[in-house]
């Protein structure tokens, strides 16, 4: 499909970002329940595989969905993503055992392997170049909203009437993000049919070597992403704050309201210099959730955190586009979601195996994520710089 010279909010821009925010809600609407669950069926110990498990399976599929997005299409890629939220959302209030639950988790994680490596795609071939971050932000805008609205709603439908109901919802969300997809105009033009064969992996199909800057940045700053995911709801929930959603709710308000800014001013003043503001509000951001000692506190912190995350994700997504060569973006999109999901796997695990329902580590846990985030603003400022000049 051929750009147009200025536009960014076409029709067809507007309809990826609604099936964004559709697939975000989908699976973002279990996330604060989920260790509740686990513990009701006496699964306490395995909390840091709910998102570990998960993210395992979105790493290991990223080169494949890479590979198929640039040669069977960015709209096929993108509907096996939206599939598997559908047919999972069934399945968990069937398999009701602790290890038909980590199955589940397993199998939902190809969800997020396939979706936004293909949507990524799409956008990067349908917006200008020179507006690649303000796209970006827009589109984030829409997918965090679902992150935002998913877990609020998630809590609620949990509260009102059971987690069962809350599962079928989710499947709900998924089949309206399929459905609009079908109205789609596929965007890559030289397509290949699905045959197997093509599941054939070289080992040039997995890695895009010149994205690796990009990538260590993603890597190390999702890992305290990660240990949100696992522990925040249980820290919220013992700070005294009621809505187990509330903290994701607030932090993802003010990511909304930054990520356009965050997208225009990378355009113009660089993505290196954006990253490097957005991972020292990180750092920040992580000391002051380990430290809060009330509800207040902590949400006010979940406010800096977003803000820094919608600063710093836009960005990194346009920097691994401009790092990129158009004829593997697929595959470049697939690296930038495999450093993405190592670090919130990582994250998750590591903060699951220290917290095991003791309070008082979950402020190490933090200290630990704000620490890790100051080595990638050491790498950015240092390493990649030196290496830069170098080339």
């Amino acid at each position: 499909m051929q750009k147009s010279d200025d536009s960014i909010y076409t029709l067809q821009f507007g309809l990826v970002c609604l099936s964004s925010f559709l697939f975000s809600a989908s699976f973002n609407m279990l996330i604060p329940e989920l260790p509740s669950y686990l513990t009701s069926m006496g699964g306490a110990e395995y909390k840091g595989l709910i998102i570990a498990l998960f993210t395992l399976t979105a790493g290991i599929s990223r080169p494949f969905s890479g590979m198929l997005t640039d040669k069977i299409g960015r709209i096929p890629v993108m509907a096996v993503g939206s599939i598997v939220c559908f047919l999972c959302g069934f399945m968990y209030p069937i398999l009701t055992t602790v290890a038909g639950f980590l199955f589940l988790r397993l199998l939902h994680g190809f969800s997020t392997g396939f979706k936004p490596t293909a949507t990524a795609a799409y956008i990067a071939d349908i917006v200008p170049n020179h507006r690649m971050g303000e796209a970006m932000g827009a589109h984030g805008v829409f997918f965090t909203t679902g992150l935002a609205i998913g877990p609020a709603i998630g809590s609620t439908i949990t509260a009102h009437y059971s987690i069962d109901i809350l599962f079928y919802c989710s499947s709900l969300f998924a089949l309206l993000s399929i459905v609009i997809l079908a109205n789609m105009k596929e965007t890559l033009a030289d397509r290949q049919k699905f045959r197997f064969g093509l599941l054939k992996l070289r080992a040039s199909d997995i890695i895009e070597w010149r994205v690796i800057p990009a990538c260590v940045i993603i890597f190390m700053s999702y890992i305290s992403y990660g240990a949100i995911l696992t522990v925040v709801a249980d820290w919220s929930n013992h700070l005294g704050t009621s809505n187990k959603g509330l903290f994701f709710v607030v932090f993802t308000l003010t990511s909304l309201l930054i990520r356009f800014v965050a997208g225009k001013v990378s355009d113009q003043y660089g993505r290196v210099l954006i990253m490097k503001i957005s991972l020292g509000l990180l750092a920040v951001a992580m000391v002051w959730i380990g430290f809060s000692s009330s509800s207040l506190s902590l949400l006010c912190a979940s406010a800096l955190y977003g803000i820094a995350t919608g600063m710093l994700s836009p960005t990194a997504t346009a920097w691994t586009i401009d790092l990129s060569h158009p004829e593997h973006r697929g595959k470049a999109m697939a690296t930038m979601y495999i450093a993405l999901e190592a670090g919130i796997g990582i994250g998750a695990l590591l903060a699951g195996w220290f917290f095991i329902n003791d309070f008082s580590m979950i402020p190490v846990i933090f200290y630990c994520c704000a620490g890790v985030t100051i080595l990638a603003l050491v790498y950015l400022q240092y390493i990649y710089k030196k290496a830069e000049i170098k080339a």
